[in-house]
């Protein structure tokens, strides 16, 4: 029933900006944390930022100071505006939520974020 869609990837060249959304649907309550994970060809899929619900953020050392999230708990929604984007951000990016009640937390479909000249 709970559904979160990610929409905002796409091509961008080194040094752009680009925006991630995920709405959250099919739910009446907010979740816990929502974040952001990334996943390569051939390597494990490993987190970028999260942010909980009392406003707490977190960041992988490698967007620190480029990347920032934001959360609009009444939609349930998840941003993440990256900027100083590099080849190596290149991954598809990963919506994740979860509530305390729910041991396996929700993930998103993906979206494509490809960082090239």
């Amino acid at each position: 029933q709970v559904q979160l869609v990610e929409s905002g990837g796409g091509l961008v060249q080194p040094g752009g900006s680009l925006r991630l959304s995920c709405a959250a649907s099919g739910t009446t309550f907010s979740f816990n944390a929502m974040g952001w994970y990334r996943q390569s060809p051939g390597k494990q899929r490993e987190l970028v930022a999260t942010h909980s619900s009392g406003g707490s953020t977190n960041y992988a050392d490698s967007v620190k100071g480029r990347f920032t999230i934001s959360r609009d708990n009444a939609r349930n929604t998840v941003y993440l505006q990256m900027n100083g984007l590099k080849p190596g951000n290149t991954a598809v990016y990963y919506c994740n939520a979860r509530v305390y009640w729910v041991d396996s937390p929700y993930w998103g479909q993906g979206t494509q974020v490809t960082v090239s000249s």
